[in-house]
């Protein structure tokens, strides 16, 4: 996760490279944007461009209006030039090239932020970068735990079991509060305890996932008993990390709930699209 330094420094980078048309329509260069990106090659970053092309295409917008075709002449050595592709991409177009990006790279996760947002504030920015984390983080859970279910299912566990495993793999790591417990602290009446639990509490409950399907597979653990062991110890021992660093899950309050972040996430990316800022 980025600190705030790291989020000022990227942003006056990316600031930096803003072209503005004669109507007043902000644009940037690709050249420009592949720098700031990570792309060593123009021909990697040119495939992420042609991805993004499609992404529009798909989506309904005139391509022209977004991605427009501005080769330039570059010098090549003892005075002499070539062509080479260029494009003016508008900020629609920027954030759809970053979403074609690795997120665990900074510069492409505060792209995906900073493009999709119609203010460059550095702290929606940061906000927005917070939210699609947390995103990702229930996404890896949720990851997790169909591969927890199906493990344990092949060793013989059925669903009720998985549940029973599941919670007592939250008592270890809640300090002894059940799922249930946790839920009505936390004021969920639906849904999973998951969708409202913060970041770092998000990649504790995968991390001791995690380390279990590692033994489960490894060890080839079987039956209800052997397996919720092994869960009851790994949520235990992440616990004591926490513990270690002064952090007491249970005590954390609860977030947004993440199905509401998600559809928050997607109205704004949808207001983007039909945003009035296009290349003329």
């Amino acid at each position: 996760m980025m600190d705030s330094n790291q989020v000022l420094q990227l942003k006056a980078v990316f600031d930096g490279i803003v072209h503005t048309t004669e109507d007043g329509t902000e644009f940037w260069y690709a050249r420009e944007l592949q720098t700031v990106l990570g792309y060593n090659r123009w021909e990697y970053f040119d495939l992420a461009v042609k991805k993004a092309v499609t992404s529009a295409e798909n989506s309904g917008c005139t391509v022209t209006d977004h991605f427009r075709g501005a080769p330039k002449m570059v010098q090549i050595g003892s005075g002499a030039t070539r062509e080479v592709a260029d494009y003016m991409l508008t900020r629609y177009a920027c954030y759809l090239i970053a979403q074609n990006g690795d997120p665990r790279k900074p510069e492409i996760a505060f792209a995906q932020a900073y493009f999709a947002l119609q203010t460059r504030k550095q702290e929606l920015i940061e906000q927005r970068i917070s939210d699609l984390n947390r995103v990702q983080q229930r996404q890896q859970l949720r990851t997790s735990e169909k591969r927890l279910s199906q493990n344990i299912y092949e060793r013989g566990v059925d669903d009720r079991g998985f549940a029973r495993i599941r919670s007592k793999g939250d008592s270890a790591l809640f300090g002894g509060r059940t799922t249930e417990e946790m839920k009505i602290q936390y004021g969920v009446k639906s849904g999973p305890l998951a969708d409202v639990l913060p970041p770092v509490t998000l990649a504790a409950k995968n991390l001791a996932t995690e380390m279990t399907n590692l033994n489960v597979e490894q060890k080839d653990l079987q039956g209800e008993s052997s397996i919720t062991h092994e869960h009851v110890q790994n949520n235990s021992s992440v616990r004591s990390m926490l513990l270690g660093r002064g952090i007491r899950p249970e005590d954390l309050p609860p977030e947004e709930d993440i199905k509401k972040l998600e559809r928050r996430l997607k109205s704004e990316e949808k207001k983007l699209a039909k945003g009035k800022d296009v290349l003329k």
